[in-house]
């Protein structure tokens, strides 16, 4: 520091003589401008930013020229995944075609059959009976009876009834096991008139209209059910929308349309009942009002209808759960009403229900020959004969089951088409064709067979049949049938319905999101799916609007909006912006001694991530596009245990290896993503209250914040900095800010908490898909991701399979029957909003005081926080699709201790919501009473594992060695009994040691064990309980292991999980039981580094203990008090010329002289400390008093650890000092806040020093006040600790060895009697068959195979757990699969991209265009450096040419945004000028017409730009909070930066650049402008005028500084201290 010397400041903004801007921009956390994303052009080009070099280019020498640029290694996250890709593509073409295809058969059957089923309702029907069976050469004529056509009425009744029984079930259950709301009297009474009226068209139209036409007019009517949407939907159109006129009058024009088709057929066929079906329609038609009113139509009446549509969003289960049944009730009462005004009498639908449902007879009438082929109007006459024939009464019913599952079909795969996002094809393309193609069908049907009466007589009865017009051909169809009028109904459905071909739903959307109603209408399935498919009535937000967002303060740092976000209650909520639902996402991980390997692939993943945002950033900004997975994104690290003492004095920090290590990984893992060397510039260095703060810019422009902990100045471990960052980003960034509290509430619903460990490996779209569960579920608090354990070795590879069978089975059972209990916190989304609820984030700081803390709170920290979520009503879901891998314990020893922190915080999280599920199932609408039974299952079986498996150890024992039950009971007993005593009396190295060898010993007893099973089996054959269980279990693992065909290899290693079997699930759990005392970590321990003080009393403390062994002996017992130095004599002794010396009966050898001398060392000792007491009071500034304090003085778990204790009260050891620090050198004076020693260190890089806001230091002080001072060392509280840890291990492992014991007991005395005690089994009967020669007898007997105690427990109890986990995985399998497909686009099955104007082909791959515009590689001129294999490519390789480029000169450029905007500027339409545009990877977007696109963008922006340069720019504000002068850090006025004057002739580079000038750093200023409180900045001569590099100094803290401006000799204002 000496060698340093002091150079003026320059004002704020003005450059010094070296050229370099000292700061600009004012930022409440040094942001700067980094978010304006301006950067200017020029400021890569001229700095060396990386390095702090102030070169303006790099050079190389020309024989340094050989490189070794980083080879791009897929692994993890990055593995070549082509294969699968292929296979989901090839996948979603074959869901677009089997939806399509299951949507239009089944549409087309429940249309076909509910005609049919009307058809036969017509009383008194008469059609020509088939006469192959009867008589070749006569006619026949049928009347169907009553019977046959009562039936066909209860067919019709209940396929009306079941989709509204299946919306009753829907709504009880929605309202009894979640929540709702009761709506008005009024608003209720409204709905029940609608629904009512829908309700009795559709009985008129089934009863009365249908049947008195034929079954191609009624195909033809149905069309013409859209008069109420239609009208409604024309009222509801608003002044803003687009070509308002224009769709007026198509409205007008569509209603016409419905209109003549309700009174086309009364007129011309001038029947009385046929004026039923204008009534009958508009009724119908009623059903579906609600979907086309809107609360902003210029109409007062549909503006109330709209505000009843908004509460029926939270009213609407509750209201049908009343409507369902009034539904079915009134359609039925209407049926019989109709039966009874017909002449008939309504009883008979009763009695004679079993007549009709049963056999009975149809009566066929032989024609006259006169007659020909005329049906008479009465067949009663006396000379016509008659034949019973028998009914096919079972043919209604499969008739009603096709239309039941023919409707349901339909509706199921539509919506799943609708989440996943092929609606356009599978879902609106087969809806409309429904009717025509049922036409078409009737058509053909009805006139084969009038032609051919025989033709169906091997497929229907011959007396059933479409009703068919009389004398049908085709020819008259058109006039006749008015097809020419159908044409326009069919389109006018089509207008009113044309919101089904444009979808805005994002992906896996929930129902309620889809559709209006929540079932679906059977008898009219078509306009079902077509009307009750919800319309999104939100305006689109257009691409122009961004530039208005972008000129509201606050909203510039948020480039755009979600158009997938549910704004529903925006309207109410008019002070919520639409920057405040942008997703934001925080990446919080937490670092303590992760590897070099480790911490790459995490940093790879943050670059990922980084250039992803950044690429959806830039396309928003300057393709003009809306990206619906845009995203905010920041990373924070959190450091436990960051520094250690520094080498040089024990009174300073610096921080420790793993530290240097992330630092020095930075630029590692930049290159490897970018496939280019990178260096990024040094971190910015914040000393703060807990310890420090270093803070990067990546390339893509994300901040990167690393906050280092001090453990002596905030509480350390995971739970601590999961608590810091909760309460620092929703607290501090949040929960402070000036605005709105429907703001902030609206932030923190799209804020999300990243949580990650430091090993962490994933890609960007497995977060998009945790961020796609949230958006579907403003319920959900949590979602996590598919872990795949990284390493190798046995461990590993066993953990391959316990993690796959854990995904696969488990969890996915727990997010389809209820919740995911534990989101692990390696990777896991965390809602913002659930995690600021009463009792999960402030609960969630609750100190660990009782011994069941320590195991529930601290051990296992992120079930209990999933637990917490749980129990306030949020749901945890788990996304198989979000892959992440993570490293695994690659050693026994290793492992085992992470286990044992695991299963002990498993069970008691388990059984805390176990002990409170009561409250939980009232509280959380996911949890039910069948998903407790479930986890009382699984606890149980956890709990009685040991004794579960031991049984089954006696078991094998017995099949495999072939000896009896006692002998295998003690040869299994012994070894367990052993390695508890050892758990119990032994160190934990032991006992893992013993573990290791009792795995393998049981490891190589398993595989005999499995040996013998195998030949069990083959004596007891297939049909064997174990033969059954074995099938069934490893079935089920191969079933789940396809279904994942992903992750298939990982049943392979299915035979190392069998072979541990004892070792995990009896070893392990007696191990963390019987350790449930000790609650260290585990796993990542390293030695501290120690003071010279703390190496000196371990030294002394070894020699007391050496000493106390010795004073143990008998002798020195009977010697006590005398003597006890390193002298010793005997009492007896003797000697042989100083050769040798024999003592006997030795003691320490008593010296007055020696004690004299120690008593006076003392003294001085004593009388040295109380002078330095004195003089560090009288001198407060002295060295004593500020000296780092590695020691806090406060007492136990003191709050008040700051202040410094009294004089009088300091003790000895506190005042000791080093012998280094008793030289005569002067200390340099150090504060933590000011001047710290780490931030010189110079591993640590020569980066700028920053400081906190005054407010963010008071937040983190306040914040350590109140939950995270460190916990003293205190003697006596923890001696209490560990007393009530072993009190409270020593009680669990006598309940847990008692309920085992007894449990094996039992099993095993049931075992002993199993011949008086067994359940024959069914299968596998063996028969016997002997023969007696001397009473010539045949023996037959059968032996059955016996279901003995064990396995009996085995069967009934694990076989129900794998039956309900098979279950469940299957259905989240499917779920895993929509969300798959709903993420992966087909470019060929929506439009084929030359059908795509260029506009919308930028729009659809803008990101992909700008990754590949943004990417550093090759900026400058890079070249590839595996340019082919084979003797001909290599030979061709320009090997030295490439050399020779890469040696001159060039710029770099450093961020991702000015590589986008350096190829962006350079575009053109000219191919010879613009060769090789690195668009996108397809030949095919490369033509001209797309660049030229692309540069009619470049252009508009730039049009902008240049308008924008013209006007005053105001200050950045981030929120849009408006104040007076904005104010930096230090309370002064922002820097103004050396502004451009607007002329007509601006620079296409300052176009991009009108926040910035060429003398700001790409990276932004300093912060805010703050004036480095503790250092000047030096420029060291030899430095080569080095402007960036900055050297730091301490001031004089007793100097005032006098602040004078002068002018130099340069004309620059330099600011004199």
């Amino acid at each position: 520091m000496s060698a340093m010397r002091h150079r003026p400041l320059a004002p704020p903004g003005v450059a010094t003589a070296t050229g370099t801007g000292v700061g600009a921009g004012a930022g409440e956390h040094g942001d700067s401008d980094d978010n304006n994303f301006t950067d200017d052009e020029s400021s890569p080009l001229t700095h060396d930013i990386y390095g702090g070099s102030q070169r303006t280019i790099q050079e190389t020498k020309g024989w340094d020229v050989f490189r070794d640029p980083p080879i791009k290694i897929e692994t993890g996250s990055t593995a070549n995944q082509e294969c699968l890709e292929l296979t989901i593509k090839i996948l979603k073409i074959f869901a677009y075609v089997f939806t399509f295809i299951i949507v239009l058969t089944g549409g087309v059957i429940a249309k076909g059959t509910v005609l049919f089923m009307t058809s036969q309702v017509r009383k008194d029907k008469k059609m020509e009976y088939c006469n192959k069976d009867l008589g070749r050469d006569k006619n026949f004529v049928v009347r169907l009876p009553e019977e046959e056509r009562i039936a066909w009425i209860w067919a019709l009744l209940i396929a009306y009834a079941l989709p509204e029984i299946g919306a009753l079930i829907r709504s009880v259950r929605i309202c009894f096991f979640k929540t709702f709301k009761v709506p008005k009297t009024g608003h209720f009474l409204f709905v029940w008139l609608m629904e009512s009226l829908s309700a009795l068209g559709t009985a008129l139209l089934m009863f009365v209209v249908l049947p008195q036409i034929d079954a191609i007019q009624g195909a033809m009517l149905t069309n013409c059910l859209c008069v109420i949407p239609g009208f409604f939907g024309l009222l509801s159109r608003t002044s803003k929308e687009g070509k308002r006129f224009v769709k007026v009058i198509i409205d007008l024009a569509a209603i016409a349309a419905q209109v003549t088709g309700l009174i086309i057929w009364p007129l011309l066929e001038n029947r009385r009942e046929l004026w039923v079906i204008p009534v009958a329609c508009v009724m119908i038609s009623c059903g579906w009002w609600e979907n086309y009113v809107s609360s902003q139509s210029p109409i007062g009446l549909v503006r109330v209808l709209g505000r009843i549509k908004e509460e029926m969003r939270y009213t609407r289960y509750f209201c049908h759960m009343f409507l369902s049944i009034w539904k079915i009730l009134l359609f039925f009462c209407v049926t019989l009403l109709i039966y009874w005004a017909q002449g008939d009498e309504p009883g008979n639908l009763f009695t004679m229900y079993g007549d009709a449902f049963g056999p009975h007879k149809i009566i066929v009438y032989e024609l006259p020959a006169g007659l020909g082929g005329v049906l008479p109007d009465t067949l009663e006459s006396a000379n016509i004969d008659t034949v019973d024939v028998d009914a096919a009464y079972n043919t209604v019913i499969y008739v009603l089951l096709l239309q039941i599952f023919g409707s349901y079909l339909c509706y199921i795969f539509g919506k799943f088409a609708c989440k996943i996002l092929i609606q356009g094809f599978s879902y609106a393309f087969p809806v409309s064709l429904t009717v025509p193609i049922a036409v078409s069908f009737l058509i053909a049907a009805c006139g084969i067979r009038i032609d051919d009466p025989c033709f169906f007589h091997d497929t229907i009865p011959d007396y059933l049949f479409f009703t068919s017009p009389s004398n049908f051909r085709f020819n008259n169809f058109v006039t006749e049938q008015m097809a020419w009028a159908w044409i326009l109904w069919l389109l006018s459905q089509t207008w009113i319905a044309l919101h089904i071909w444009t979808p805005k739903c994002e992906r896996l959307a929930t129902t309620e999101k889809l559709f209006v109603r929540p079932m679906y209408s059977a008898l009219l399935i078509d306009q079902s799916m077509a009307l009750n498919r919800r319309r999104d009535d939100q305006a689109d937000v257009k691409t122009e609007d961004l530039s208005e967002i972008e000129k509201e303060k606050g909203d510039e740092y948020y480039e755009t909006i979600s158009v997938h976000t549910d704004r529903s209650s925006a309207p109410n909520k008019p002070s919520i912006k639409s920057s405040d639902n942008i997703t934001r996402i925080y990446s919080c991980a937490t670092m303590w001694h992760e590897t070099k390997d480790e911490m790459i692939e995490f940093l790879k993943s943050i670059m990922r991530m980084d250039e992803d945002q950044c690429a959806r950033r830039v396309a928003q900004k300057y393709l003009r596009v809306l990206d619906p997975d845009y995203y905010e994104f920041e990373t924070h690290i959190f450091f436990d245990d960051a520094f250690e003492i520094s080498d040089h004095s024990d009174d300073d920090i610096q921080c420790n290896r793993f530290v240097k290590l992330l630092i020095a990984t930075m630029d590692e893992a930049a290159s490897e993503i970018h496939q280019t060397t990178i260096r990024l510039r040094p971190p910015k260095k914040y000393p703060t209250p807990y310890g420090g703060r270093l803070v990067w810019t990546l390339p893509g422009k994300t901040k990167f914040i690393t906050h280092l902990k001090d453990k002596d100045r905030i509480r350390h471990r995971k739970r601590w900095s999961q608590v810091m960052y909760m309460y620092y980003l929703l607290g501090h960034r949040l929960m402070e800010l000036p605005i709105s509290v429907d703001r902030k509430d609206a932030i923190a619903e799209n804020t999300y908490l990243l949580t990650l460990d430091g090993d962490i490996d994933f890609k960007p779209n497995a977060v998009t898909l945790l961020v796609d569960l949230m958006k579907k579920n403003k319920n959900l608090g949590a979602a996590c991701g598919r872990i795949h354990p990284v390493g190798s070795g046995p461990m590993v590879w066993y953990q391959l399979f316990e993690y796959a069978i854990g995904h696969w089975l488990q969890k996915a059972t727990e997010h389809m029957i209820g919740c995911v209990l534990c989101s692990p916190g390696c990777f896991s989304l965390f809602r913002g909003k659930a995690l600021m609820d009463d009792n999960v984030m402030k609960k969630y700081t609750t100190r660990s005081d009782e011994a069941r803390h320590y195991v529930q709170y601290d051990q296992g920290e992120d079930r209990w926080l999933c637990t917490l979520l749980l129990q306030r009503g949020y749901r945890v879901e788990y996304s198989a699709a979000s892959d992440a891998y993570t490293h695994c314990p690659e050693g026994f020893n290793e492992f085992y201790n992470q286990r044992r922190r695991w299963v002990p915080s498993t069970i008691a999280n388990i059984m805390d919501l176990l002990a409170d599920a009561k409250r939980t199932i009232k509280i959380n609408d996911n949890i039910s009473l069948l998903y407790i039974f479930y986890q009382m299952m699984l606890m149980g079986g956890t709990i009685l594992g040991p004794g579960t498996i031991f049984l089954m150890l006696v078991g094998a024992f017995v099949a495999a060695f072939r000896i009896d039950n006692w002998t295998s009971f003690h040869y299994n007993i012994v070894p367990i009994l052993a390695f508890m005593f050892i758990c119990f009396t032994c160190k934990s190295n032991i006992q893992l040691f013993v573990a290791q060898v009792l795995s393998t010993a049981y490891a190589l007893i398993m595989m005999a064990v499995i040996v013998g099973t195998a030949l069990q089996l083959g004596e007891d054959g297939i049909g064997s309980p174990s033969a059954i269980f074995l099938i069934s279990m490893v079935g089920s693992f191969f079933i789940a292991a396809c279904l994942h065909p992903q992750e298939f290899w990982c049943i392979t290693c299915g035979l190392i999980y069998l072979l541990s079997i004892p070792s995990m699930y009896l070893l392990l759990i007696l191990y963390s039981i019987i350790n449930l005392n000790v609650v260290s970590w585990g796993t990542r321990e390293v030695v501290a580094k120690k003071t010279k003080k703390e190496l000196e009393a371990e030294k002394k403390a070894a020699e007391e203990a050496k000493k106390r062994v010795k004073q143990k002996s008998m002798l020195s017992f009977l010697q006590s008090g005398i003597g006890d130095n390193g002298d010793e004599e005997g009492s007896v002794e003797f000697s042989l010329a100083g050769l040798f010396r024999c003592i006997f009966c030795t003691h320490g050898k008593t010296s007055d002289e020696k004690q004299q001398l120690t008593t006076i060392a003392e003294s001085l000792d004593t009388i040295k400390q109380r002078m330095d007491t004195i003089e560090s009071a009288v001198d407060p500034h002295g060295h004593h008093a500020s000296r780092h304090g590695r020691r806090r003085t406060a007492s136990g778990g003191s709050k008040d650890h700051h202040l410094l204790q009294s004089v009088a009260e300091k003790s000895g050891d506190e005042s000791d000092e080093s012998d280094s620090d008793t030289s005569a050198e002067p200390k340099q004076e150090r504060d933590f806040l000011t001047n710290p020693y780490w931030i010189e260190d110079p591993d640590v890089r020569k980066g700028e020093v920053d400081f906190l806001s005054s407010s963010e230091i008071q937040f983190w002080k306040d914040l350590i006040d109140q939950y995270l001072y460190p916990i003293d060392n205190d003697p006596v509280e923890q001696a209490r600790i560990a007393k009530d840890l072993k009190e409270l291990r020593d009680s669990s492992v006598f309940a847990f060895f008692m309920i085992n014991a007894l449990f094996v007991l039992i099993v095993f005395l049931l075992q002993l009697n199993k011949d008086n005690i067994h359940v024959k089994w069914p299968f596998g009967v063996r028969t016997n068959i002997t023969y007696d020669e001397s009473t010539q007898e045949v023996h037959i007997s059968k032996e059955y195979l016996q279901l003995e105690p064990i396995g009996l427990v085995f069967v009934f109890f694990f076989a129900l757990i794998l039956v309900i986990q098979f279950t469940a995985m299957l259905f989240h399998r499917f779920g895993t699969l929509s969300h798959i497909l709903a993420s992966t686009e087909l470019n060929f099955c929506k439009k084929k991209s030359e059908d795509l104007t260029q506009d919308q082909l930028i729009d659809k791959h803008a990101v992909e265009i700008v990754k590949n515009l943004q990417r550093l590689q090759g900026i400058d001129g890079d070249y590839d450096n595996d340019s082919g294999s084979g003797p001909d490519r290599i030979a061709r390789r320009k090997t030295i040419q490439n050399l020779e480029k890469a040696r001159q000169p060039r710029r770099q450029i450093g961020t991702l945004d000015v590589a986008f905007k350096k190829r962006f500027l350079k575009l053109t339409a000219d191919a010879e000028n613009n060769p090789a545009t690195p668009i996108l990877t397809r030949r095919l977007t490369m033509r001209a017409e797309t660049i030229r696109a692309l540069e009619v963008r470049k252009n508009s922006v730039m049009a902008e730009r240049r308008k924008s340069a013209m006007q005053t720019l105001g200050a950045k504000n981030e929120y849009g909070i408006t104040t007076g002068a904005p104010v930096n850090n230090n309370g002064g006025l922002p820097n103004h930066r050396s502004g451009r004057v607007s002329n007509a002739g601006i620079s296409i580079k300052d176009v991009f650049n009108v926040n910035g000038g060429p003398s700001e750093q790409i990276y932004g200023s300093n912060g805010g402008g703050t004036i480095n409180q503790g250092y000047e900045h030096v420029i060291d001569e030899d430095n080569d005028g080095d402007g960036n590099s900055l050297r730091l100094t301490t001031r004089n803290p007793h100097s005032h500084p006098q602040v004078s401006w002068s002018q130099n000799t340069n004309g620059n204002n330099l600011g004199r201290l």
